[in-house]
């Protein structure tokens, strides 16, 4: 894509007038555009119940599918929003920005008013490919079960997804010795839940089995918190360090 090309499906203004503003926003939503407010504005919502954020810098999204979000300058989800269908309004009232996020069914209405407004902008284009996610906790297992070894020398699965009381184990198997193994399975670095979680279901496999069944278990990830070492060696549990292969 040229530059020209690119410039046709964008329009961004800074510092611009109320009037300014409503009319790229206007333009961005009669041709189906992903349009973006940034300024001081307060927020109400009138709906299932109702709601107000007096007034604060924030940023306004509107996609063409109807979604309306409103970011803060903190955390990742937005202090309120609305769902796909709605329909987007844009008007100057009393000199001020407003923009409207409206709903039938049931009946919701999300108002934004901006009293100062910093950059608008309008973005036309779209994006037919799907999240292709890699180094998933399956990838990791695949990984396992194609080459045992890498949890332990002697290691053979058995099963995966095997149920207990406690939940489904991801991987179960037995050592070299013939004991039972547990596996749980995580893509990232892990703190003391994922231990408790590897201990539910070392001690439900336990009850499940015999009085007198050993049964091992081993949690893998990339890394453990400290206090999850902790844990792991307080109720005898092991950890293997393995990451999820990158393709």
């Amino acid at each position: 894509m040229t530059d020209s090309e690119y410039g046709q499906r964008t329009e961004t203004l800074q510092g611009p007038t109320p009037t300014a503003a409503r009319d790229v926003i206007a333009r961005g939503i009669d041709r189906d555009a992903i349009v973006t407010a940034y300024g001081r504005c307060t927020v109400d919502y009138e709906g299932r119940a109702s709601s107000r954020l007096e007034a604060g810098d924030r940023h306004v999204m509107l996609k063409p599918d109807g979604a309306a979000l409103v970011h803060t300058d903190e955390g990742q989800q937005p202090v309120n929003w609305q769902p796909p269908g709605c329909d987007h309004e844009v008007s100057c009232e009393d000199g001020a920005l407003v923009l409207e996020s409206l709903r039938s069914t049931p009946d919701e209405r999300l108002c934004v008013r901006f009293q100062e407004v910093l950059q608008v902008s309008a973005f036309s284009g779209s994006d037919e490919n799907e999240l292709a996610l890699v180094g998933t906790e399956e990838d990791l297992r695949q990984r396992i079960l194609e080459e045992p070894a890498l949890l332990e020398t002697g290691f053979t699965p058995l099963a995966t997804e095997r149920d207990t009381p406690a939940g489904a184990v991801d991987i179960y198997g037995e050592d070299s010795a013939g004991r039972a193994v547990v596996v749980e399975l995580k893509r990232r670095r892990v703190g003391p839940d994922a231990v408790g979680q590897l201990r539910r279901y070392v001690d439900a496999l336990e009850r499940d089995l015999h009085a007198d069944a050993a049964v091992r278990g081993i949690l893998v990830a990339p890394s453990v918190t400290d206090r999850a070492s902790r844990l792991l060696a307080d109720h005898g549990l092991e950890f293997v360090s393995l990451e999820p292969p990158a393709e």
